[in-house]
């Protein structure tokens, strides 16, 4: 297709992050990158114009490699995606339950899914992605193993599936964003909106507690906060902070600025439309 746009994303065909981009961007020609740093690349080169990246997960918690590159990277954070991660057990053509012996994935899936590979009794190995353990399965056409491995995978490799949602807590859900190396800010007034920032306080006595004071005063909702060593210094720190609103909603703009008078700088990585998910839950 002529000008397809393109949306990068972290890991083989058939990952969790292809999913979201074929749910959300079906349009767009997915782009699978080996590594969170060729998914970076690709966008601030021009390679891709967007980026799926998986930021938090409910059971395992931030993913940290993300964290670290978010910062520095000069994209912006223009969408929010949250997935309901759904693991099969898939195996080649003629496997069955009764025939496996061994069960591929990666180590968090691994990690999801204790309870069905102690029940069957399974060896795990692991691999460094979910979709590529589902390709190394169907590419050994052994039915002594299998793997863990999201739906698509079955349909792109061609294995048959022996057990649907396998993972031990139906809560298990990944929020992912989209980067963008343009700031594109979502309007005010239309909805619910998320502001991404980064800060460093200044290295003084209670310095976070005044920073913070200007959401609580305003009455804004800070629904993400978490710390950062700067440059191996064990006295600056680095905030990522998310909230709810608009810097352009006066209860936010008031609190910014109360921020800047306690931070040396201030960042704001994006302002997006809040998913339809976070009223859920």
């Amino acid at each position: 297709m002529p000008n397809q746009r393109r949306i990068a994303y972290q890991g083989e065909p058939g990952a969790n992050s292809h999913i979201v981009c074929q749910e959300h961007y079906p349009d767009w020609e997915a782009v699978p990158c080996a590594s969170f740093e060729d998914v970076f690349a690709a966008v601030g080169s021009g390679e891709a114009d967007l980026a799926m990246i998986p930021i938090d997960n409910s059971i395992a918690g931030r993913v940290a490699d993300i964290h670290h590159f978010l910062p520095g990277s000069g994209l912006h954070i223009i969408a929010e995606h949250f997935l309901r991660i759904r693991f099969h057990l898939m195996a080649a053509e003629g496997a069955s339950l009764e025939t496996i012996r061994t069960v591929h994935s990666h180590v968090h899936a691994l990690g999801q899914c204790r309870k069905i590979i102690r029940d069957l009794g399974l060896h795990p190995i692991i691999s460094g992605d979910t979709a590529g353990a589902a390709r190394e399965v169907a590419e050994a056409d052994d039915p002594t193993q299998a793997s863990i491995s999201p739906p698509l995978a079955a349909e792109i490799y061609g294995l048959r599936v022996l057990a649907e949602d396998v993972e031990d807590e139906d809560h298990n859900t990944t929020r992912f964003v989209v980067l963008s190396r343009d700031l594109v800010q979502a309007p005010v007034g239309e909805g619910p909106v998320v502001t991404s920032f980064i800060f460093n306080v200044r290295n003084l006595p209670a310095a976070l507690y005044k920073a913070l004071g200007g959401f609580a005063t305003n009455g804004v909702n800070m629904t993400k906060l978490e710390s950062y060593m700067v440059d191996g210094q064990f006295t600056a720190t680095q905030f990522l902070a998310e909230v709810d609103g608009h810097p352009d909603e006066p209860a936010l703009k008031r609190a910014l600025e109360e921020l800047s008078f306690f931070t040396t700088d201030v960042t704001v990585l994006g302002v997006y439309p809040a998913d339809p998910f976070r009223a859920q839950v």
